[in-house]
């Protein structure tokens, strides 16, 4: 008679991911392609919207930037739960700095006049470190760091704050030119908030339901697929984005944009000089009458014109707006 011995059986061991955080930064990618695709389309002026400008267009992207870096936060407390895997933390912030020096380098060459030097990609890799100080610290110590990192812009101002070097700090009141802009300040203040979200969430009576969720449907699968490669997909999306519009110019004959972002440039400036909406609307319209006129609006829409050309746009502009 023999005894039959049997090996016991072994359990999967239990997820350490939440999938439920992929799936936000899944949704986030998504929001994000809007955004630079209408981007893209107002830069080759194939919308009649100045998506740079438009006030609804920049909270949407500042909403896209901020759920980004609280899902940092969130993220970094999930891989640090049990100590800090110094060679998956140093090979991922590697991998991060490494894809914002490609950014750098990339808008460069793409758009010189607004390349990006601190963007999205730079923040998480600083905030990466800058958070480490601060993940064994109580969650209400973080609270009132991330409170200060929001309101420090509205109380510090100096100019010396002003100094390019100093920029990425988010203090100085001077405009850039940049394509992606996210200092250190106030931003810095979401990775922390998502900090303490993860906290509060973990020590949470429904911590073991986030781990245990999973998304049933296909979409809701490919999103959060979406949301676990979401470092190659950012750095991929543009150049297409880019690619697709310059062949789709290339095949066929785009239509280019009508007047309203010039002429809404146009009236923005004209009443920062102190003239009356009235009269800066009138005077933008005219402007642009003038310049089609003289068959120099494609060329000013190109930025194009020549130093003669210049002077009979300075000839236009002074005969459209009245003497102040």
């Amino acid at each position: 008679m023999s005894i039959a011995v049997t090996e016991p059986i072994q359990q999967p061991a239990p997820s350490r991911r939440i999938e439920l955080i992929d799936l936000a930064r899944g949704i986030a990618l998504i929001a994000m392609f809007v955004f630079h695709f209408a981007w893209d389309l107002s830069l080759f002026r194939l919308i009649d919207v100045d998506i740079a400008l438009e006030p609804g267009w920049r909270w949407f992207a500042r909403c896209i930037a901020g759920s980004f870096l609280v899902l940092v936060g969130f993220s970094l407390i999930l891989a640090t739960r049990d100590g800090i895997n110094r060679k998956a933390y140093l090979r991922r912030l590697v991998m991060v700095a490494g894809a914002a020096a490609l950014v750098t380098l990339g808008t460069w060459f793409a758009l010189p006049h607004a390349y990006i030097f601190f963007g999205i990609l730079h923040h998480i890799a600083l905030a990466s470190v800058l958070a480490l100080p601060f993940l064994r610290l109580p969650v209400l110590a973080v609270a009132g760091a991330a409170i200060t990192c929001f309101a420090l812009p509205h109380l510090v101002a100096s100019p010396i704050l002003d100094a390019r070097w100093l920029a990425w700090l988010g203090l100085g009141r001077l405009p850039l030119n940049t394509a992606d802009y996210v200092p250190v300040l106030p931003w810095f203040g979401c990775v922390l908030a998502g900090m303490v979200l993860a906290r509060l969430s973990l020590a949470s009576p429904f911590a073991d339901m986030l781990f245990a969720w999973r998304p049933r449907f296909g979409p809701a699968r490919l999103i959060a697929w979406g949301g676990r490669h979401s470092l190659p997909i950012y750095l991929l999306h543009q150049p297409i984005f880019f690619g697709g519009l310059l062949l789709a110019g290339w095949l066929v004959a785009l239509p280019v944009a009508g007047t309203r972002p010039f002429i809404g440039a146009c009236e923005r400036g004209c009443e920062a000089a102190g003239q009356s909406a009235g009269v800066c609307r009138r005077a933008c319209a005219c402007t642009a009458d003038g310049l089609k006129s003289e068959q120099l609006w494609a060329k000013v829409l190109a930025d194009t014109l020549s130093e003669d050309e210049r002077e009979r746009l300075n000839d236009i502009v002074q005969a459209c707006n009245p003497p102040r």
